[in-house]
């Protein structure tokens, strides 16, 4: 089984892609719904919620876990590999794609402020950025419009505009989505950038390398099951995986104390 975490609902755009290229595996997802959002949380705060919420996946019988938040990964990722005896998937702003694609030399990143102060972001600036200029941003408000599921609202777009226009009047012609939340914005994200602007999301090739890293496959043509659970209430992030999987198998748990 392959358990997920995030601050809240944003892990879901992540658990799409894992369900979309393995159906046949079972799914465990924690929202820390009640926490959220981790961006402006000290990296001390988060990685405890992050060590509390890998027991409840283990306790659930999870062989891998994919750190489906950015800050998350910023803040513990290296902690979780150190203590915990199974494969850690984490998440990074895809820097390297956007700056591959670049025409311009200048890419924008869209990203919560604990993902922008982390050592993995500064470590990917440093290996793959050289030369290029780089736009940042923090997406203040956005992780809490989705969470309370205005992301296709008039005021989501006016605050991705708010944000991504600067990005794209400095010259930037990639923006890379730093936050597991933001693809739910892609709508917006995408009309506020305007044509010729390629909008990255990590998300597929974090999919791709569970997959590669996952020790023990489901056999094929089974239907795996996902169990939602959060530290919070589920009516939102229930509409979202019904949305994204109108037939899949799956149970809400919602107030979970951990």
């Amino acid at each position: 089984m392959i358990g997920i975490f995030d601050s809240g609902v944003g892990g879901l755009s992540v658990w799409k892609e894992l369900y979309a290229l393995m159906p046949e595996e079972d799914y465990t997802y924690f929202s820390d719904g009640a926490f959220c959002p981790y961006g402006p949380k000290p990296a001390d705060i988060v990685c405890k919620r992050s060590v509390a919420i890998t027991d409840f996946l283990l306790s659930k019988k999870a062989s891998m876990i994919v750190v489906a938040c950015n800050t998350a990964t910023a803040a513990s990722i290296g902690y979780l590999r150190s203590h915990y005896n199974i494969p850690f998937v984490g998440m990074e702003p895809a820097v390297k794609p956007a700056v591959m694609h670049s025409k311009s030399g200048v890419v924008g990143v869209l990203a919560t402020a604990g993902t922008l102060k982390g050592q993995i972001y500064h470590k990917t600036l440093e290996d793959f950025a050289s030369g290029i200029k780089v736009v940042e941003q923090v997406g203040t408000g956005l992780v809490e419009l989705v969470e309370n599921g205005n992301a296709a609202s008039d005021e989501a777009y006016r605050l991705v505009s708010k944000y991504v226009r600067p990005m794209v009047e400095a010259g930037a012609d990639n923006i890379v989505l730093g936050c597991t939340h933001y693809p739910f914005l892609m709508d917006a994200v995408r009309r506020a950038a305007g044509p010729g602007v390629e909008i990255v999301n990590p998300a597929p090739s974090v999919a791709l390398q569970a997959r590669r890293m996952l020790l023990c496959h489901s056999p094929k043509g089974r239907k795996g099951h996902s169990a939602f659970y959060s530290s919070s209430e589920t009516s939102v992030m229930s509409g979202m995986v019904r949305f994204i999987a109108p037939d899949i198998g799956c149970s809400f748990s919602g107030n979970i104390v951990i």
